[in-house]
């Protein structure tokens, strides 16, 4: 990285000296040395900002994972069956972002993945019933995952819900 800004800085500074030693009017040569001065800055913050890259698409790792259900009755009082939940909403939120960032369904086994992403922080979360309060009806239930590295693929726990 460090040698690609050098190699650039090079080449810009080259350019830069040809450019102004073509220009013999000193006011205009002035504002040339300005103009390519601000030039310069600009590429290389745009070359040294574009570097950085925010969780989310983009990557080589994946998250899978699967969906566990609890199907209680009417009453919510007995638990009629429990098994892999398929057919499940599972949505994803890449770093610090308020709202989610994609979405799966959950296969007839009750397996989700998300593919093709960058090291950082993910919130997964399925919506799973309220047991503890009429309201809100549905409630998230959240597992945070961490990619450290590029060609993770990481399971997560389960995520259990309720039915």
């Amino acid at each position: 990285m460090k040698q690609i800004f050098i190699t650039t800085a090079t080449f810009v500074e080259n350019s830069y000296e040809q450019i102004v030693n073509c220009v013999y009017e000193p006011k205009i040569r002035t504002v040339m040395k300005i103009i390519l001065s601000l030039v310069t800055g600009i590429c290389l913050l745009l070359l040294s900002t574009g570097c950085l890259k925010e969780p989310g698409e983009g990557g080589t790792s994946t998250l899978i994972g699967r969906v566990y259900a609890y199907d209680y009755d009417a009453s919510m009082q007995n638990l009629r069956a429990q098994y892999y939940a398929p057919d499940e909403d599972v949505y994803i939120i890449y770093g610090d972002d308020s709202i989610y960032s994609d979405r799966t369904r959950t296969s007839y086994d009750g397996y989700y993945r998300f593919e093709y992403l960058r090291p950082g922080n993910y919130n997964i979360y399925v919506y799973s019933k309220n047991l503890q309060t009429k309201l809100p009806p549905d409630i998230p239930v959240i597992k945070t995952v961490q990619i450290t590295a590029e060609h993770q693929v990481i399971v997560v726990d389960d995520i259990e819900i309720i039915k």
